[in-house]
Protein backbone atom coordinates (compact mmCIF):
# COMPACT_ATOMS: atom_id res chain seq x y z
CA UNK A 1 0.00 0.00 0.00
CA UNK A 2 1.57 3.36 -1.22
CA UNK A 3 1.13 5.46 1.68
CA UNK A 4 2.76 8.78 -0.05
CA UNK A 5 -0.27 8.25 -2.52
CA UNK A 6 -2.76 8.05 0.40
CA UNK A 7 -1.62 10.88 2.06
CA UNK A 8 -1.65 13.21 -1.02
CA UNK A 9 -5.26 12.52 -1.95
CA UNK A 10 -6.43 12.21 1.65
CA UNK A 11 -8.76 15.27 1.83
CA UNK A 12 -10.64 13.93 -1.49
CA UNK A 13 -10.65 10.72 0.44
CA UNK A 14 -12.41 12.34 3.45
CA UNK A 15 -15.82 11.86 2.09
CA UNK A 16 -15.87 8.59 1.47
CA UNK A 17 -14.05 7.48 4.89
CA UNK A 18 -16.63 9.60 6.55
CA UNK A 19 -19.11 7.58 4.75
CA UNK A 20 -17.45 4.42 6.12
CA UNK A 21 -16.82 5.49 9.44
CA UNK A 22 -19.77 7.46 10.43
CA UNK A 23 -18.81 7.79 13.63
CA UNK A 24 -15.68 10.75 13.04
CA UNK A 25 -15.85 14.21 12.36
CA UNK A 26 -14.54 16.05 9.63
CA UNK A 27 -12.13 17.83 11.82
CA UNK A 28 -10.56 14.52 13.02
CA UNK A 29 -10.76 12.82 9.73
CA UNK A 30 -8.47 16.12 8.01
CA UNK A 31 -6.22 15.58 11.10
CA UNK A 32 -5.42 12.04 10.31
CA UNK A 33 -4.04 13.39 7.13
CA UNK A 34 -4.04 9.87 5.80
CA UNK A 35 -1.75 8.80 8.39
CA UNK A 36 -2.48 5.10 8.64
CA UNK A 37 -1.31 4.88 12.61
CA UNK A 38 -3.52 7.69 13.11
CA UNK A 39 -6.34 6.41 11.37
CA UNK A 40 -6.23 2.90 13.17
CA UNK A 41 -5.56 4.64 16.36
CA UNK A 42 -9.07 6.73 15.63
CA UNK A 43 -10.80 3.57 14.47
CA UNK A 44 -9.95 1.92 17.80
CA UNK A 45 -10.94 4.58 20.20
CA UNK A 46 -14.28 5.42 18.04
CA UNK A 47 -15.43 1.86 17.89
CA UNK A 48 -14.03 0.38 20.74
CA UNK A 49 -12.04 -2.95 18.73
CA UNK A 50 -8.43 -4.02 19.28
CA UNK A 51 -5.72 -3.01 16.99
CA UNK A 52 -6.17 -5.91 14.70
CA UNK A 53 -9.41 -5.03 13.83
CA UNK A 54 -8.87 -1.41 14.28
CA UNK A 55 -6.24 -2.28 11.05
CA UNK A 56 -7.93 -4.27 9.64
CA UNK A 57 -10.91 -2.26 8.89
CA UNK A 58 -8.53 0.76 7.93
CA UNK A 59 -6.41 -1.40 5.65
CA UNK A 60 -9.73 -2.59 3.71
CA UNK A 61 -10.74 1.05 3.47
CA UNK A 62 -7.28 2.11 2.01
CA UNK A 63 -6.98 -0.50 -0.12
CA UNK A 64 -10.17 0.87 -2.06
CA UNK A 65 -8.50 4.17 -3.02
CA UNK A 66 -5.14 2.96 -3.77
Amino acid sequence: MNMDSIKGKWKQMVGDAKKNFGEFTDDELLQMEGDRDKFIGKVQEKYGVEKEEASKRVDEFLKKHN
